[in-house]
């Protein structure tokens, strides 16, 4: 069971994390009175019937992902707040459209108009494409910056970075407690910061190939091919990721994964705890069987206490 593909991803919301298996996504969330509530879902399953086709499958699994993310974050700001009130299926729709518009307007089409009103200072159509990926990344890493300062903002960070760590204490077969967690780094190839980064570049290529539009066919190519954009990211992020023991590989995934530093933080012991708590609802019986297996492996390796002094044993250094 250790070698079996694990299909696991997540995402961290208001005092918790949300935690995607292969059948069922879970969140996890931290309730004031210091428990910890754990909801579980079936996967909905629209990105399993393209997943054979390549860019298709980025875009559907986008937007599945889309989806369960903005049904857990306002799952998770209820619960942390004690209000059981949750959107209708018709409001996380028109949130997540008023969302996608205003990314939109704000990363993709801004920073086409700016390179627009500032392209009498430049010639050619590389020149202008290349100004115009270079302004979106600096709205990007701004808004990263800025809203990184926002105290509510940052513990959000820390529980994704209890997320990340949670997910390699799995991906690592090692035994998947807080402690043993809390070893590993908070960044991770597969993470949505590493696929905004990638769209933000790859849309540099795409967009390239309309040279120096008129207004009106800038707006609309920037707009409309926003989809192909996100399908191709995804299919680099992909690739990466089967392919990450690959110096080059990591090489190139080295910028995305230093971006992370800006959107994660060091969780708590506590935060790892939620975190995990959402990662094993969301595993199989299987896999949950082999994570305790895990524990229980350690635990007799674990050397018995000295008789003597009474002090605990400790479990060898790894």
């Amino acid at each position: 069971m250790a070698d079996e593909p694990r299909y696991v991803g997540g995402q961290a919301v208001i005092e918790g994390v949300m935690m995607r298996g292969e059948a069922v996504w879970a969140v996890a969330v931290r309730t004031p009175d210091g428990n910890i509530d754990v909801s579980v879902h079936d996967v909905p399953g629209w990105s399993e019937r393209y997943r054979h086709v390549p860019l298709v499958r980025g875009v559907t699994a986008l937007g599945e992902s889309m989806a369960l993310g903005m049904r857990a974050l306002t799952y998770a700001a209820g619960k942390a707040a004690g209000d059981e009130e949750q959107l209708t299926k018709g409001q996380v729709a028109a949130t997540m459209t008023v969302g996608i518009a205003l990314f939109t307007a704000v990363f993709i089409v801004l920073p086409a108009l700016m390179a627009k009103g500032a392209g009498r200072f430049f010639d050619g159509s590389v020149a202008f494409n290349l100004v115009e990926g270079v302004l979106r990344l600096a709205l990007f890493l701004g808004y990263i910056v800025a809203i990184g300062r926002v105290a509510d903002i940052r513990r959000l960070f820390e529980y994704h970075g209890a997320e990340h760590k949670a997910i390699a204490a799995y991906e690592n077969g090692v035994e998947v407690t807080p402690e043993r967690a809390q070893r590993f780094g908070t960044e991770h190839v597969r993470c949505g910061t590493n696929f905004l980064l990638t769209v933000m570049v790859t849309s540099i290529a795409i967009y390239s190939a309309f040279g120096r539009p008129s207004l009106l066919l800038l707006i609309g190519s920037r707009a409309l091919l926003i989809p192909l954009v996100a399908g191709v990211a995804y299919e680099i992020i992909r690739l990466g990721a089967r392919n990450f023991d690959k110096p080059v590989v990591r090489f190139l995934m080295r910028p995305g994964l230093a971006l992370q530093k800006l959107t994660t933080r060091e969780p708590s012991l506590d935060q790892l705890e939620v975190a995990i708590a959402a990662l094993r609802a969301a595993l199989t019986a299987d896999q949950r069987t082999e994570v305790d297996a895990r524990l229980l492996r350690t635990a007799r390796a674990r050397p018995a206490p000295e008789a003597t002094s009474g002090a605990p044993g400790l479990a060898p250094a790894s």
